[in-house]
């Protein structure tokens, strides 16, 4: 018999394979193993652009941004070397010459 991944919403492991994709028995949840795996083995974020970005990456900034208190905005072509991944809504923690210790979404920046 095959062993089939558990649920990851129930943990349950009455679980079936319906063409590309897992689905649970008892609570109806459907996934993708691959995608699971992927999640489990740590944090990962992706540039603009698609690409996942790793601690101490450089990246520029794609789009001008406001900076609230501060009388400039970040301007777009702006390089950011070293950032550090985090958990949250802001998943980039870095320091920008001129504004100092900021917190970047993902979406506003890609892979130099």
């Amino acid at each position: 018999m095959i062993a089939t991944p558990p649920c990851p919403e129930c943990r349950s492991t009455i679980t079936y394979p319906t063409g590309q994709s897992q689905m649970c028995a008892e609570c109806g949840h459907e996934w993708n193993p691959d995608e699971v795996v992927a999640e489990e083995t740590g944090l990962v974020v992706k540039d603009a652009n698609g690409n996942v970005l790793q601690d101490g990456d450089d990246v520029v900034m794609i789009k001008d941004l406001q900076v609230k208190g501060a009388p400039k905005a970040l301007k777009a072509g702006t390089k950011v070397r070293g950032i550090r991944l985090v958990e949250g809504d802001h998943n980039i923690d870095c320091r920008i010459d001129g504004f100092g210790a900021m917190a970047l979404k993902s979406e506003f920046v890609k892979k130099a």
